[in-house]
């Protein structure tokens, strides 16, 4: 059996995959990786099915010990990787040595980085899943964000692994981006046209309470008259609550899975992947679209990412 040892779990470090849907009217939101779009290159590198499961880090990496050896790659956020002392480029898969350790730093860009390794992690899944849901303690490893002296098993390494990079066109395609495109929520109609333009029109920061549940907005307070009182409903990743003191409240992959704040906007499925990346402090402006420019984006996304002829060098 093969092992990763965590010798430090970095900031915040947990078991993830492309989460378990269908779930939400018992309660249970999705979790999973908040960019699986990283998490699905990074398990293609290393010669995995797209949702097997992967490491997860938030802003600050940890220290891996592999005894028995393994195939790593990273993809997502650039930590500043090493193995073994020397520099472990990003979007390519490695060979680590039995023996070997792997560290990793502070962010370079983004938020989040994915380790995904040959085999993926072995935990045992709930309601189908390996995701980690943080706030109830269900899921991967125990519950819970990973600590020092945790051994993960690994899984068996199904073929041997071809050197290949994921393309800079489509890193340039894919990459984060300041600007969501989002779609009309569906309290929209319930804000005035001032609410509206102030909302498209102004820069909002991600509030240092952010996390998986969901991102706080800081800045421009949008008024709320006659959308503040609703029934509680049924909501999504990526739908934007306005709260009732004017500040948004953007839904994360850990997002309670019903809601009371009106609904101004939905970020779109192509986009949701560069919410996931969002720092604390990042500045970020929404960008309205249609529902069929979202579909067709969404459909273009997906074809790319099912294409490996198109992904990698």
């Amino acid at each position: 059996m093969s092992t990763l040892v965590v010798e430090s779990p970095g900031l915040l470090t947990t078991v993830q995959d492309l989460g378990r849907m269908g779930y939400g009217a018992l309660g249970v939101s999705p979790s999973g990786a908040a960019d699986t779009v990283a998490m699905r290159l990074g398990n293609l590198l290393v010669g995995n099915p797209t949702g097997a499961a992967v490491l997860e880090m938030t802003l600050l990496g940890g220290r891996f010990l592999f005894p028995q050896g393994a195939v790593v790659a990273l993809a997502g956020a650039d930590f500043g990787a090493s193995l073994d002392g020397r520099a472990a480029e990003m979007w390519t898969p490695h060979v680590v040595e039995p023996g070997m350790k792997l560290v990793l730093g502070a962010t370079n860009n983004y938020a989040r980085c994915y380790l995904a390794v040959a085999g993926g992690i072995r935990v045992a899944p709930l309601l189908g899943s390996a995701a980690t849901h943080l706030m109830s303690g269900l899921g991967g490893f125990q519950g819970r964000a990973l600590r020092k002296g945790d051994v993960l098993e690994l899984g068996a390494r199904r073929k041997r692994i071809e050197p290949k990079k994921v393309s800079q066109a489509v890193l340039l395609h894919l990459k984060p981006r300041k600007k969501l495109r989002v779609t009309d929520g569906p309290q929209s109609e319930l804000f005035s046209q001032e609410a509206k333009q102030m909302f498209f029109g102004r820069t909002f920061r991600v509030s240092e309470e952010s996390d998986r549940l969901g991102m706080r907005l800081e800045g421009a307070r949008i008024p709320v008259d006659g959308a503040a009182e609703m029934i509680t409903e049924g909501v999504t990743l990526g739908a934007v609550q306005i709260t009732p003191s004017g500040h948004p409240i953007v839904l994360g992959v850990e997002q309670q899975t019903t809601g009371g704040y009106p609904k101004i906007a939905n970020v779109i499925g192509a986009d949701l992947h560069r919410l996931g990346q969002l720092r604390p402090r990042d500045e970020i402006r929404f960008e309205r679209t249609s529902l069929a420019v979202a579909r067709s984006l969404w459909i273009e996304q997906q074809r790319l990412l099912n294409n490996p002829a198109q992904l990698f060098v």
